[in-house]
């Protein structure tokens, strides 16, 4: 288990945990189990034991050497053999601090891991978490059990990590060392890569999704997309610590910051094109269900 950061317990943490668990349990259990299980099927199916034939059964499935011991028609049952292995890499980079919603985006962060994390567990799948800055900050490596996926949202919730900037390929380089078998991977960001963007994350992504199966959950904040008109401005990066200050009364300068977020946006978002990925888009603003239902729901149409 990689660490860099440290874990800080305290009253707030203990209280956004216990509201996580309540309500990401009762949407596992409502809404998201079976969609999970019908979307991340198992590696196959193995043979589990023999019943004898009924009619409408696929004769395919007869088992010959059990039949001429038993002189009567006996199939093979099969069950779906799961061993899935799921990562959530969760990026904890200084940008994620912002927010204008009702809730920290860390918190958002963590509810939809913990979603994930429970709906694994449920369905008998290992999950793990990475926890990625500028460098890997931590890594537990998959696990069952409902205990095991709340230790990753307490995780979650309690780390403070050492780093501020944003390296995505760093993750997506460690990852594709200690997975050892094909593996759903969550990759949850806002896709801020920062003026210096992280070079490598494309052909690190293009890489690692041939080899797993790489699902970007973009967390998005609606009032970073633009600049308020309400003068000179004192800003600063929460990745970097530059300071500057701006004339947000300048109708250029508003629409110059408005042109690069969303050139950082467009330039990711053809990425995800060439990847042919599902791209589950949140923001702070909006509850996250209905994201994660879409997203389920388009996935099930096409395995």
């Amino acid at each position: 288990m990689a660490v860099d950061g440290e874990r800080v317990f305290s009253k707030e943490v203990t209280a956004w945990l216990r509201r996580i668990e309540l309500r990401t349990r009762g949407l596992v259990e409502s809404l998201f189990s079976g969609e999970y299980r019908s979307v991340f099927k198992g590696r196959g199916m193995e043979f589990s034991d023999v019943r004898e034939y009924q009619p409408g059964d696929d004769v395919r499935a007869i088992d010959w050497n059990v039949t001429a011991r038993r002189g009567r028609v006996f199939i093979k049952e099969h069950v779906e053999e799961r061993e899935l292995s799921v990562l959530l890499i969760v990026d904890c980079s200084a940008s994620k601090d912002f927010g204008t919603g009702l809730k920290p985006n860390v918190v958002i962060a963590s509810e939809v891991a913990g979603i994930l994390a429970l709906a694994a567990t449920d369905n008998n799948d290992r999950v793990g978490l990475l926890i990625v800055t500028d460098s890997v900050e931590l890594y537990i490596p998959p696990d069952s059990g409902r205990s095991h996926a709340m230790r990753l949202v307490l995780d979650l919730l309690s780390f403070r990590p050492s780093g501020r900037g944003t390296k995505l390929s760093r993750a997506l380089e460690y990852a594709s060392k200690v997975l050892h078998q094909r593996t759903a991977v969550f990759l949850i960001s806002d896709f801020l890569l920062g003026e210096k963007s992280d070079s490598s994350f494309m052909a690190d992504a293009r890489r690692f999704s041939r080899e797993h199966d790489l699902i970007p959950i973009r967390v998005t904040d609606p009032g970073g997309a633009t600049l308020p008109d309400v003068g000179l401005l004192a800003l600063a990066d929460p990745e970097t610590g530059i300071r500057r200050v701006l004339n947000t009364s300048d109708e250029f300068v508003r629409q110059d910051y408005a042109e690069s977020r969303l050139s950082q946006k467009t330039e990711i978002d053809g990425l995800f094109r060439q990847l042919q990925t599902d791209v589950v888009e949140v923001t702070s603003t909006e509850d996250y269900v209905l994201p994660l239902i879409r997203f389920f729901r388009r996935r099930e149409r096409v395995t």
